[in-house]
């Protein structure tokens, strides 16, 4: 949305479309390619929208490095949202009644509420590898691209 704030609302479609193709991209030489596009397509006109995208082209590319089960995750635009939109409708109704006592004993209930709605980690089996430090390249574990290579 930071792009989109720098180029005019009838560029929204095509720069939406555009920056789709960067972050839903199969690996990172996709995305690299995708946002040098984007950059040479948009770079004279909207250099604002292609500086606001660059600026922390590592940071945008992270999610290669990690499993590819767990990308729809990460790829999420605002996670903590939906984890708070059930303490924000109910501490909403109270109108500003609670002490800070109170609350904490309200609000802590509603988020262990919520919990039991949440999804599961696609790959969670996939965790200790990421806690070891195994490098993902792509979506894949690195030790298990050399075993493939080598067979």
């Amino acid at each position: 949305s930071n792009v989109l704030n720098k180029v005019p609302k009838s560029m929204y479609p095509a720069v939406k479309a555009d920056l789709r193709e960067i972050w839903q991209a199969e690996t990172r030489a996709v995305a690299e390619t995708a946002l040098d596009t984007f950059t040479e397509k948009y770079g004279a006109k909207y250099h604002k929208a292609v500086t606001c995208l660059t600026k922390d082209r590592e940071a945008l590319l992270t999610f290669y490095d990690f499993p590819a089960d767990h990308w729809d995750h990460l790829r999420t635009s605002n996670p903590i949202e939906s984890v708070f939109a059930t303490v924000r409708h109910r501490t909403v109704r109270t109108k500003g009644a609670l002490s800070q006592k109170t609350a904490k004993l309200m609000v802590f209930p509603l988020v262990q509420a919520a919990a039991r709605k949440w999804r599961r980690l696609k790959g969670a089996n996939q965790l200790p590898l990421v806690v070891e430090g195994i490098i993902f390249n792509d979506g894949v574990a690195s030790r298990d691209a050399d075993k493939s290579r080598a067979a």
